[in-house]
């Protein structure tokens, strides 16, 4: 009898995970992507039709399996989105986001670096010092749910611990759970945002009805026997306000190497792995080859994550940041480390034109620290006008890392010295990366 189209089927996969971490199965000339699955392992696996542009599958069985193929720690693994590399051994995790890069930079920028770095790394485990889980009114699974999306869903998984959060976060959750589920706008609460500072534990609690006298007691009392600093945020990022303590201990990170205490708020980005954001700082600053005379420009600067550790090695420098409230955060943080010779501006670095609200001379050096979407303005029209001499680019995407290192090479002459992977993200498909170019 002929095999039904969807019936299971064994095969191999290839000797190559898809960007994402999943496994790649070739089968009648059609290409598979199949959670679960590692490289060059032999499965039983369900084909799915082709949906969003792209064949599926579900693994069924694992008849041969990967050398490097380990025993996921977490108990929601498999179901919570938030990891997709557990089920793969740490040494190989971080060798398949070097490969990542490394096809990255061929495939799209069509390009090689001198010298391929070895990669950054630090704790595997309770490393994610900031995260925003969600949090749903879910009658089917017993109620109030806070946690991480499902692999390719929009439904949440139900975490009672993460083993990637900082583990003072994640002992929170199973009592967060009886404090939502108590509430009496229970359902609607549809999101918390959470930040492990060195010296305190902060939460913010969307809401989108208000809490009665009773939810805002039962929250204070959670604070108090928690030590949280709880913040509320009934509208917009402008209405996040504290509830207790009423004037908390401002949050900060440290960056012992350079005696420095930055201060944030909740809901401001910072780099989610203290450790390896520590390490990371500190390649940039060797990668900038600092002398006497020089002057850097730091864009994308936000908090001063880079600016201020510059800035306390005698670096003369300027960070450019795109959101002013970070702008101003720089600013307190340069005052608080008594480096008035920091400074800082806000320019939006992803407009057409930004490179006119940029100084077009006086820097010689350039660290770049974008977002996904990468610098390609940046690149494509400002470099030309400030020639630096030397480019250190810090990436948390190496599809637009590759797509502008393209345009640094081959349109505007530099060359790609050093390139390596960063574990900001174990057990995640998520690669940060770092570049240097020199002016060819």
């Amino acid at each position: 009898m002929a095999r039904r189209r969807n019936d299971p089927v064994q095969a191999r996969s290839e000797s190559n995970l898809s960007h994402d971490g999943r496994g790649v199965i070739k089968l009648n000339d059609k290409v598979y992507f199949v959670d679960g699955v590692l490289a060059d392992e032999e499965v039983i696996f369900t084909p799915f039709n082709k949906k969003r542009g792209q064949f599926t599958g579900r693994l069924e069985e694992l008849v041969k399996v990967a050398a490097d193929r380990v025993d996921p720690p977490c108990e929601y693994f498999g179901v919570c989105g938030g990891c997709a590399l557990q089920h793969l051994a740490p040494a190989a995790q971080i060798k398949f986001k070097a490969q990542t890069l490394k096809e990255n930079m061929a495939r799209i920028g069509r390009v090689e670096p001198k010298t391929w770095l070895k990669p950054l790394q630090d704790e595997l485990w309770h490393y994610r010092r900031k995260a925003r889980p969600g949090v749903k009114f879910v009658p089917k699974k017993g109620g109030v749910i806070i946690g991480f999306r499902e692999k390719a869903s929009s439904y949440l998984t139900s975490l009672k611990s993460c083993l990637t959060l900082d583990k003072k976060i994640s002992d929170l959750l199973p009592a967060l759970h009886d404090l939502f589920a108590a509430s009496s706008i229970y359902n609607q609460i549809p999101q918390i945002e959470v930040a492990a500072a060195d010296n305190a534990v902060a939460m913010v609690v969307r809401h989108l009805a208000p809490f009665n006298a009773d939810d805002l007691d039962a929250m204070e009392a959670f604070a108090k026997q928690h030590e949280v600093q709880l913040f509320l945020q009934p509208g917009g990022l402008k209405t996040i306000h504290p509830h207790f303590p009423v004037s908390p201990e401002p949050l900060y990170y440290e960056l012992a190497d350079y005696n420095l205490k930055l201060e944030f708020l909740p809901s401001d980005f910072l780099q989610v792995n203290g450790k390896v954001n520590e390490k990371m700082v500190a390649q940039a600053i060797e990668f900038l080859e600092l002398s006497e005379g020089d002057r850097v420009l730091d864009l994308f600067c936000g908090l001063g994550n880079f600016t201020l550790p510059l800035a306390a090695g005698g670096a003369s420098v300027l960070g450019v940041e795109g959101e002013q409230s970070l702008v101003e955060r720089a600013l307190h943080n340069a005052k608080i480390n008594n480096l008035p010779e920091a400074q800082f501006s806000c320019a939006n670095l992803h407009l057409d034109g930004a490179e006119k609200d940029l100084p077009a001379k006086g820097f010689n050096k350039l660290l770049i620290d974008p977002p996904r979407s990468g610098a390609e303005l940046i690149v494509e029209a400002y470099v030309p006008i400030l020639q630096p001499e030397l480019i250190v680019y810090v990436s948390c995407n190496p599809a637009t890392l590759a797509r502008d290192a393209a345009t640094l090479v081959h349109k505007h002459g530099y060359v790609l010295e050093k390139a390596g992977a960063i574990d900001m993200f174990p057990h995640t498909a998520h690669v940060e990366s770092i570049a240097v170019f020199r002016k060819g």
